[in-house]
């Protein structure tokens, strides 16, 4: 009986060494401990107290695992490669204390370590911070945290080497000096995130929103990923850059940047039947992509970066004439709540006057686009230039009589001459009034190819 006592002892062992999942590394936790962290799960989070199962508690990876393998009544961890289980609702560890604590490989998807947009708005700052995951100094390699609420959480000196982090929530959280070399973060929230000191190396940023981030001088951006077709590019707007070296990344494989693109996809909603509200927060997704391209510009210029802010700068400008297009098809109501202070006709007046400002500007700023790409694109001046004479003199050829070599001189002559015309033309002559418009058009031809040659070789 001894034997097959043991014999079927050995089966089970081998049963249980089949069945347990691969992450789970520790001996099981024994029944005291089982039992303290059951009648911590039975407590009831009250947020205004600040009151959560687990907050101030040590835990061990062997809780976390035993945590993990009971949740929700024994369902176990979430899967996140399952889209029907990515709306389960992970571990709440809510203030509680895992650093130095190793979490290599666990899976983690949809976390609670931390507050959610509503619940943060209606608490106060040290509400928060008491809310927030202790990761410090953790080792969280390869762990998955698709998902995850880090809001305001803790993560300083944190290894997240290899982690996904796939749509988690790091709005305001601590990253600083953590190591997150090749962490997958695509489509994750990390809008006011600590990140001086950060190791980015080779991270996937696609698709992000990073706005409002801290970056400094030993933030290291090298080889990261910012784009792609299936998350599209990472939002930047509002960044405290602080002397990050921006030369690290291919800036030449990324515009337009996530903050363009996105308040793109939405301008065809709030352009037709969009409420007041709706126009006004387009419209400040609109101004934050102009932010975001003239700060991303501004940065790399300051960095001697001067061929890569181009195109940034350039878009940046196109974006604003669209704002302006807005401001004279919705009126300055939608861009200024202040004038609902006005009434009667000084209203009127006013909103009269803002859409013909608006109306000139943009008007202005296609003129300078199409001549010269708000003069960074100097090729458009010369063509233009060309376009002119040419044209002029084919005109030339079919009212003045003359050779094509001479119509040809005749408009060079014009264009550059300002009131010097060569030959027998008589000021009521339609030859001579061809020649003023011509000349007038060069004037302005003229100026904007200097000021495109002295911006694109002498800086602003």
């Amino acid at each position: 009986m001894s034997v097959e006592n043991n014999q079927n002892q050995l089966l089970e062992g081998a049963k249980a060494t089949l069945v347990a999942p691969a992450w789970r590394s520790e001996p099981e936790i024994d029944h005291a401990r089982q039992e303290f962290l059951r009648q911590r799960l039975a407590m009831r989070p009250d947020i205004q107290r600040s009151i959560y199962p687990f907050k101030d508690v040590q835990l061990t990876r062997a809780d976390i695992e035993w945590l993990l393998a009971t949740h929700e009544q024994g369902r176990g961890p979430i899967d996140w490669s399952d889209p029907s289980q990515c709306t389960r609702e992970g571990l709440d560890l809510r203030g509680a204390d895992l650093r130095c604590v190793n979490l290599r490989g666990l899976p983690l998807a949809c976390l609670r370590g931390g507050l959610t947009q509503e619940e943060w708005v209606a608490t106060t700052p040290e509400q928060r911070g008491l809310a927030g995951v202790h990761l410090e100094h953790a080792d969280a390699s390869e762990v998955h945290l698709e998902g995850a609420i880090l809001r305001g959480a803790f993560l300083q000196n944190a290894s997240l080497r290899l982690a996904h982090m796939e749509k988690a929530v790091l709005f305001n959280a601590h990253l600083e000096q953590a190591y997150l070399r090749s962490v997958h973060l695509e489509g994750a929230n990390m809008m006011y995130a600590n990140l001086e000191g950060t190791y980015l190396r080779k991270a996937q940023l696609t698709g992000a929103d990073l706005r409002n981030a801290y970056f400094d001088s030993a933030t290291t951006l090298e080889k990261v990923t910012l784009s792609d077709k299936q998350w599209g590019c990472v939002r930047l707007a509002d960044i405290h850059w602080n002397d990050c070296n921006l030369s690290l990344i291919n800036w030449r494989r990324i515009s337009p940047l996530g903050d363009e693109t996105m308040v793109r996809v939405l301008s065809t909603r709030a352009d037709s039947k969009g409420s007041d509200k709706e126009k006004r927060r387009h419209l400040d997704m609109y101004r934050g992509a102009v932010r975001a391209n003239r700060q991303l510009a501004n940065a790399m210029r300051s960095q001697g970066m001067s061929d890569e802010a181009i195109p940034f700068a350039y878009h940046a400008l196109i974006l604003q004439r669209a704002l302006l297009w807005r401001y004279l098809l919705w009126g300055t109501s939608i861009f200024f709540e202040e004038e609902s202070a006005h009434t009667g006709i000084r209203r009127w007046v006013h909103a009269l006057w803002g859409r013909i400002h608006a109306g000139a500007s943009y008007l202005f700023s296609w003129f300078l686009d199409i001549l010269a790409g708000y003069g960074y694109k100097p090729e458009r001046s010369l063509g233009l230039y060309l376009f002119t004479v040419l044209g002029f003199a084919g005109l030339y050829l079919l009212t003045g009589g003359l050779s094509l070599r001479e119509a040809l001189v005749f408009s060079i002559t014009s264009f550059h001459g300002r009131g010097f015309l060569p030959g027998p033309f008589l000021l009521a002559s339609p030859e001579t009034t061809l020649a003023a418009c011509e000349a007038v058009i060069g004037l302005f031809i003229e100026i904007s190819f200097v000021a495109t040659f002295t911006q694109r070789f002498f800086g602003r």
